[in-house]
Formats: structure tokens, sequence, C-alpha cells
């Protein structure tokens, strides 16, 4: 791939860039008049130059006087120039930066939409470090050469005039213009080529850096309560240096090309100073138009550099480009039906599996799929709370993703009321059915906005309400503001507990007709969990919150009892379905598993009393993930 993209760069950079003319016509349009005027101003400018000293310094100097008109003529017509060059030089910055600056924000909410729009399945298979990435520094390589290119457009219009002025002044300076100003062309087509598998792995290796260190701050429990800290440090410090060597290997190239790019337009000068010398004392030209010819040469020195500023970025334009594509056409996308269910309706949704198959796509092409459930049918009928049982690794949080629509299967349907979750609209599914995960995720706001979510028509009664059902209301009145107390990252200043009844209140509050429960209540005290699956299950627990149906994964024997009916699971395959009591008789393996589970918690409790309010984020965290 890098010899290919350091064979086609040149022409797939400029095809980025002619991307974001397309995209911001007007202020391109804006950015390269500005850029227009300062490149004529710069040959105009060379052209007084050489007047004054043609016809004013070198006469005056003659005479041994110069007129006091003549000096003023001088002066205003280089201070007009150096205004107009000021014009230019603002519009020209103002436009390109304002251009730049808009189509990252753009990329940026376009690259997080499409995450937003990509399934639960695609986000599997790319790292968070990556993701973050692309939307950072990737939008913002795709898009670094706009800020010098409306100078590349105008000095490329002001070498044409510039060439043009040379021609109209003698052909033998045109022919020394006609040949440095193709070798800085060609001299940067060069370093471009060579600079774009440099700038392509540099770019890949900063997503990699940015996804070990994320990857290592999220697992920080597992990191210090294993002792990884030294390991982990030497794995990021690794890909660090790996890193720095490209970015040298960039440097390095750069500070080759950079010198003769700089050395060129001196030459060029030079040359002009040699050619013009002889072709002056032939009378073929006079000193205003050799001091002219020579002055432009010099001047022209910086801008012809934006040209190579434009060049030598491209290779990193592409390489971010790419990167930003690989997400913006990536396949697998959900689209949503416009199927409305009615949003007057109280009453409980039911819920349907019917035949149901699904398997995790591997992370890479050539290796095999995950099959994680297979023809798995069960109904969760309107009003009533149903359980899934099963042993780690059965499918139980798979189904609670499906009954939301976190992911589609890969046969069979899932329905709300009858009607395929597919052909919802998102905003139907969202106001119909609720997901609360086993991991809480708690912003970094007040305990309000966690719950609101700036839903509307969500009142601090409405939150209060839910905060009751969830068995949360005691604690927030405790807290030092109340609703209006801010939890901290995450909810650090909070329990494990309290996070999961924050979220189940935060699920609540949207009045859904259909709850599901991924072992949302592990962290809470079982007498608690008690209180709060049965308030669920009235509507007399609170007259402005309807019953709901309840999906809930389970494994403590009280939760489990509490359901009208209880699925039991192995591979991903329904086992068995019943009452708790009758699957406890029926069915071996379940009555293992829950006995299991309760001496388990059992142990636990006895060596340590379980304390919902006081429990460290951090412990009850480790909970969760053996208790699963």
């Amino acid at each position: 791939m890098a010899s290919r993209t350091s064979r086609d760069v040149l022409g797939r950079g400029l095809a980025v860039l002619g991307r974001a003319i397309r995209e911001q016509p007007r202020i391109f349009a804006v950015a390269v008049a500005g850029s227009v005027l300062f490149g004529g101003m710069v040959i105009a400018s060379a052209y007084v130059v050489g007047t004054v000293v043609g016809d004013v310094v070198v006469p005056a100097i003659a005479r041994g006087s110069v007129g006091v008109g003549t000096l003023a003529l001088a002066a205003t017509a280089l201070f007009g120039i150096s205004v107009l060059r000021v014009a230019g030089i603002v519009g020209r910055r103002l436009g390109a930066g304002y251009m730049q600056y808009r189509l990252q924000a753009a990329y940026r909410r376009r690259v997080t939409r499409r995450y937003l729009e990509l399934p639960l399945s695609w986000h599997h298979r790319n790292a968070t470090g990556t993701l973050l990435s692309n939307a950072n520094s990737d939008v913002e390589a795709a898009w670094y050469p706009i800020a010098p290119l409306p100078f590349a457009v105008g000095t490329l219009v002001m070498l044409v005039g510039a060439v043009a002025s040379l021609f109209a002044t003698d052909w033998a300076l045109a022919l020394v213009g006609l040949a440095v100003f193709p070798a800085l062309f060609t001299l940067n087509v060069v370093y471009s080529r060579r600079m774009a598998p440099r700038q392509a792995r540099a770019q890949r290796l900063r997503a990699e850096v940015s996804g070990i260190a994320h990857e290592s701050f999220d697992g920080a429990l597992v990191v210090k309560t294993m002792g990884r800290e030294a390991q982990e440090t030497c794995r990021f410090a690794d890909r660090a240096g790996e890193l720095r060597d490209a970015l040298v290997s960039v440097g390095r190239l750069r500070g080759v090309f950079d010198p003769m790019l700089e050395t060129l337009p001196s030459l060029g000068t030079l040359a002009v100073l040699v050619v013009g010398t002889f072709r002056l004392r032939q009378g073929a030209i006079s000193v205003a138009e050799l001091v002219s010819v020579a002055f432009l040469f010099t001047v022209l020195a910086f801008p012809v550099r934006a040209i190579g500023w434009v060049l030598a970025e491209l290779p990193r334009s592409v390489a971010g480009w790419d990167r930003v594509r690989r997400v913006l056409d990536a396949t697998g996308e959900m689209p949503y039906g416009d199927t409305v269910l009615d949003p007057a309706d109280p009453r409980p949704a039911t819920l349907t599996f019917t035949d149901v198959c699904f398997g995790y796509e591997p992370a890479e092409a050539h290796l095999p799929g995950t099959e994680v459930l297979g023809e798995v049918t069960f109904t969760v009928p309107a009003g009533k709370t149903v359980a899934l049982v099963g042993p780690t690794g059965a499918g139980k949080s798979t189904i609670a993703s499906l009954a939301v629509r976190l992911v589609d299967p890969r046969s069979g349907t899932v329905a709300l009321d009858g009607v395929d979750v597919r052909r919802l609209t998102a905003a139907s599914l969202a106001g119909t059915a609720a997901l609360v995960a086993q991991v809480p995720f708690v912003f970094d706001d007040t305990v309000r906005a966690n719950i609101t979510l700036d839903r509307p028509g969500i009142g601090d009664d409405d939150v209060w309400a839910a905060l009751r059902l969830a068995e949360a209301d005691g604690f927030v009145a405790a807290l030092p503001e109340g609703l209006d107390t801010r939890v901290g990252e995450r909810g650090t200043s909070l329990s494990g507990g309290q996070r999961q009844r924050l979220t189940l209140a935060r699920a609540l509050a949207g009045r859904p007709r259909l709850l599901v429960l991924d072992d949302a209540t592990s962290a809470v005290d079982p007498r608690v969990e008690a209180a709060i699956l049965a308030g669920l299950r009235s509507s007399a627990a609170d007259a402005s919150a309807p019953a709901a149906s309840i999906l809930v994964v389970a494994y403590r024997r009280a939760t489990i009892a509490l359901a009208d009916e209880v699925i039991y699971l192995e591979q991903g395959r329904v086992v068995a379905r019943g009452s708790h009591t009758e699957l406890l008789a029926t069915v071996p393996g379940y009555a293992d598993l829950v006995t299991a589970y309760e001496q388990a918690e059992i142990d636990r409790e006895q060596e340590r009393p379980y304390d919902d309010e006081v429990t460290p984020p951090l412990t009850s965290g480790l909970e969760i993930e053996v208790d699963r």
C-alpha cells in the first residue's frame, strides 16, 4: 500500500483538495481573491521599486539632488501597494482559516454521526482509541493543507503574471524564470512521493498510541489490581518510540528537502543578476528593469514556498483522509423503518423473539465468526416479568441487546407489539423500550441531567418518581445539593449500587413500556433489589409510573423468584422455560446453577457485609465482572 500511496499521492491529494473547494466554494473564492490581490501587489511592488531605483535613485545620485515631488509620488505608490497587500493578506488568512476550521468541524460531526449510525458489531472490531484518532487527528490531518491552499493558488496566478512580466521585460530573463519554477515544482513532487509512506505510517501510529493510552486508562482497575503498571508503561513506551522514530524519519526527509526548496529561488535571483548584468551591458534592458526582475525573484521566494507547503502536506492529508473515509464508507448501518407505535398507549408492550439466530462478526475477514444464539423463541407478555438465567456465555446479554435493537439478528424476528423492531422509527423504539446495562454509565453532570438527558416533558416530579421506583430517592435527597449535585466523571462520587440505581431511574423517567435489565442491580443490596423489582411489577407502587413489561437477566434466587416466567439458556439456546419452582424440580442444570449463584452470594456476604451506600465504585465494578 505504501508504494501505491507514493505513486499516486499527488493525484489523490489534489482530489481531497478539490473536495474541500467544492464543499466551501464561496469561502475559498474570498481567500483566493485575497491571495491574488496580494500576488498582484507583489509584482506591482517589484516594478515600482525598479522604477524608483532606475528613475529616481540613480538620477538623484548622478545629479546629487532629488525632487521632493518625485519622492512623494514614489512614497505614495509604495504606501498604496502596501495597504493593498495587507488587505490581501487579511482576506487570504481569514478565508483560509475559516475554510479549514469549518471543514474540520463538519467532518468531525460527520464521523461522530457515523459512529452513532454504525451497529455495535462494527464498534466491537475497532478500538476506541482508533475511533478517537479518526475524529480528531485524522480529520485535522485531512484538511491541514487548506491553510496554505489559497496562498498557493494565488501564488500560481502570481507566477503566471510574473512570467508574463518577465517576457515583456526580456526573453533571456524569462528563460531563467522558466527554468527555476519547474525545478521547484519537480522538487516538490519528488518530496511528496517520498514523504507519503512516512506520513501514512506516522498517522497510523498516532492512532495506535492513542488506542493503547485509552485502553490503559479505561482499564485502570485491572492494571492496578493485577500489578501491570510496568508492563502497560512499556507497551505504551514501545509504540510511542515507534511513533517518535516515524516522526524523526519525516523530519529527516523534510530537513533534506527544505533547504533545497529554500535555495532554488535564491539561485534564481543570482542567475537573474548574472544574466541581467550581461543584458544590461548589451543595452537590452535598463537598470530599472534589472532591479525590478531581481527584486521580483527576491519577493517571490516566500510565496513560492506556499506551493511547497501544500505539496509537502499532501501525504499527511491523504493518510488522514483515507482513515476518515474508512469510517464514512463503513457498511453495516442499521436503517430504521417508518412505523410508529402509539406514543400515548399506556399499556405494557409485548416482546416476542421468533427463531432468532445471532453471531458476532470476526475482527478480521479471514477468521470465523462467533455463533451466540440459535433459534431462540420466547415471549414477554404485556405487564409480565420474564427472567433470563444461564451460565456465562449463554447469550443473555445478547438477547438484551437484541430486544432494544442495539444489534440485529442474522435471522428470525424481534417484535414489539407484533411489529418487527427493524420497521420502527428510532424515536418510537427509544420511547417504547429501555435497556439498563450491567455496567452503569454516568455522565459528569448533575443528578437531574443524568436522569432527564434533556428529554422533553420530564420535570422534577417525574425525576423523583423514577428515583423512588429505583429506590434511589433516599441517597439523592441526602446529597449536598440534591438533584443539582454533580456526580463526577463516570459517577466517581457514587458507589456501584448508587450508580446502578441512578441509571435505572434514568430509564424509568422515560416511562418505557418495556424495561430490559441486563443484570442491572448486581451491585445493589439483595433486599433493595427485591424492593425495586417488586415496585416495578405493580403500577400501585407509583401512580405516575405505569407498569412495564420486564425482561431481566438475573442470577440471584430472590430476583428470579419474582419473575412470572424463567427462561433457562445454555450455549445460546432455550433449554427450558417455566416458573422458578418448576425449573428447580425438573432441570438439573438450572438447579445447579442457581444453587451455585446462591452459595457464591452467601460466601461473599460472609467475607464482607454488603453496604450498598459505601461500596467504592472500583470494588463494585470488580464484583460485577466476577459475578458474571
